[in-house]
């Protein structure tokens, strides 16, 4: 019997060998990816169709472009409706959007993710939501989806509409992105997994409050700089939180300046060095 033992042992041993050699052999192949420079078509893409791209420092820039390499060759796109085909432009705008928000190299690059769905515009939903947004009734008009089975959903209109317009706190993929974030501990709950465990009794208390804060001023028919959506439940709150932080930074440090501590924590950036909003 102890041949056959020693059989299984040694058997078992390679397999692991083999495992662990190749999870090396897929971070070196990510690390190298990540050092190679975005062709220059794709530099100059965001240039002209991102504004929040040229108010970047150097820096971050050479940071999501590695960010962006990652995500572009670990991420599948698909064309859905009428949309005839996926084209650079939108694979482009998409991961440079989606990569903002893994500037703090914590999150890896959307590991649970493998594709992204785009409609030409907005487009009506097949599919109930995973976590954010679960009890809205199928069918309903949509301009996103982040689904928990590993999908993202877009409109491109909507893609380049927020690509384009960086000031006006909307921007559907920073938005879906962020439920992805928030979705990777399994629960869509706007509670992502931060840095350090002793900074979740802050987040939760400055969260709570600021939730609580942005649902009476929209049940009251006021005026809020987080877009009234983010009072459909804590995750939304989460998201729409997000595309608040990055494209009107300014404004939200002034009405909630604790939130946008937290935010700026879990970014670990802060957008109001990247210049006027």
């Amino acid at each position: 019997m102890m041949p056959a033992f020693y059989s299984i042992l040694v058997i078992a041993l390679c397999a692991c060998g083999w495992i662990l050699w190749r999870h090396r052999e897929r971070r070196r192949s990510l690390e190298r990816l990540r050092d190679q420079p975005l062709p220059a078509e794709w530099v100059q893409l965001l240039q002209d169709e991102m504004p929040i791209y040229r108010r970047l420092p150097q820096e971050i820039r050479t940071r999501l472009h590695g960010h962006m390499q990652v995500f572009l060759a670990t991420k599948s796109f698909e064309a859905c409706g009428d949309l005839e085909a996926i084209t650079d432009e939108m694979r482009v705008l998409v991961a440079a959007q989606a990569c903002l928000l893994l500037l703090n190299d914590r999150n890896g690059c959307y590991d649970q993710l493998g594709s992204i769905l785009i409609y030409p515009d907005a487009y009506r939903s097949q599919k109930r939501l995973y976590g954010a947004g679960a009890g809205d009734d199928d069918g309903d008009v949509r301009l996103g989806e982040s689904w928990g089975t590993g999908s993202v959903v877009l409109s491109w209109h909507h893609i380049r509409d927020g690509a384009s317009n960086s000031q006006d706190g909307s921007n559907v993929v920073i938005h879906e992105f962020a439920h992805q974030l928030d979705q990777l501990d399994g629960s869509a709950d706007g509670l992502p997994i931060l840095k350090d465990r002793s900074r979740y009794p802050r987040w939760q208390e400055v969260f709570s409050a600021a939730y609580e804060r942005h649902l009476q001023r929209t049940e009251d028919g006021r005026r809020t700089v987080i877009d009234s959506y983010g009072a459909t439940n804590p995750a939304e709150f989460f998201a729409v939180s997000t595309e608040t932080f990055f494209e009107k930074p300014r404004v939200l440090k002034k009405k909630y300046p604790e939130l946008y501590g937290e935010l700026a924590t879990f970014y670990e950036l802060d957008p109001l060095t990247w210049g006027e909003k």
